[in-house]
């Protein structure tokens, strides 16, 4: 155990999936479960001090390494298979994991950037009914046209040229962006970028399955977000077209301090204030 959180692991599909569960908060036990999806690339241990936060709000939380990346395996090669699918997959995983610590609590899938699309995409595939509420903060659908002004004639040709590379190595090697990722991952990514839709995943239409989602979303744009901006995350929300929906805007001076897509983290002691509040308004289990 380190001095913030037990490290467990998770073996899903010849992976092994890192997974970080912080103390109990302080208060009356069988406080609601935040369970943490991290952006692309980046460990699950960046999140501490937002754990600490939600902690302090009345949350019991755990943080999961995506596969591939920090404590979880494998480290992407271009043997790997992997793309959202599998991601998707290791949500259910991890909460069958977790169970005996989820029973009978209010339980909350919360994603910062690639893991809220993960979040969002195991509501749509798995069984959704399994998780009370979602909470996406810094997340968006990096769709080229989605982008303010100029900035998507950018994002394109960015977007495919990682792409391109990924596929002609076997393996993004994580050049300047979003660490070493499997082939998969970027493949998928980079269709969302290109076409503003998710791929067919495991033979599954997934833009119909996210609107037929009922999960109720707390959605969360940050203020200069160099990655997703307000757009981005106004586009996710367009697809949740049967869920019950709060849109909140993060802002420089809510937060008391500079933004951007990963300094929130560090920042985000309103945003816990808030993600408690929408926890406390779920139905009960």
């Amino acid at each position: 155990m380190s001095g913030d959180y037990a490290q467990e692991f998770v073996d899903v599909d010849g992976a092994r999936i890192g997974v970080q569960v912080y103390p109990e908060p302080d208060g009356p036990p069988g406080a609601p479960v935040v369970v943490i999806w991290p952006a692309m690339g980046v460990r699950a241990r960046y999140y501490r001090p937002f754990a600490a936060a939600l902690r302090g709000a009345g949350l019991a939380v755990v943080v999961v390494d995506l596969r591939g990346t920090g404590e979880s395996t494998p480290v992407p090669a271009r043997t790997c298979r992997y793309g959202y699918a599998e991601l998707a997959a290791d949500v259910g995983a991890v909460l069958d994991a977790l169970k005996p610590r989820l029973d009978g609590r209010t339980r909350l899938l919360l994603g910062h950037s690639l893991g809220g699309q993960v979040a969002v995409l195991h509501q749509a595939l798995h069984e959704a009914d399994r998780v009370d509420g979602l909470a996406l903060v810094a997340v968006g659908v990096p769709w080229w046209r989605g982008y303010p002004g100029l900035r998507g004639w950018g994002v394109l040709p960015y977007t495919q040229g990682i792409a391109a590379v990924a596929r002609l190595v076997g393996v993004w090697p994580g050049w300047g962006f979003g660490g070493r990722q499997a082939h998969g991952v970027i493949r998928d990514w980079a269709y969302t970028a290109r076409t503003g839709r998710f791929p067919v995943l495991d033979g599954v239409d997934v833009e119909a399955a996210i609107r037929a989602v009922r999960t109720p979303v707390l959605a969360i744009s940050v203020d200069d977000d160099q990655y997703t901006p307000h757009e981005t995350l106004d586009h996710l929300c367009a697809k949740l077209a049967g869920a019950p929906l709060t849109r909140h805007r993060f802002t420089v001076a809510e937060a008391g301090a500079p933004l951007d897509h990963f300094t929130w983290v560090r920042a985000a002691t309103p945003l816990a204030a808030r993600v408690a509040a929408f926890a406390a308004g779920l139905p009960p289990r």
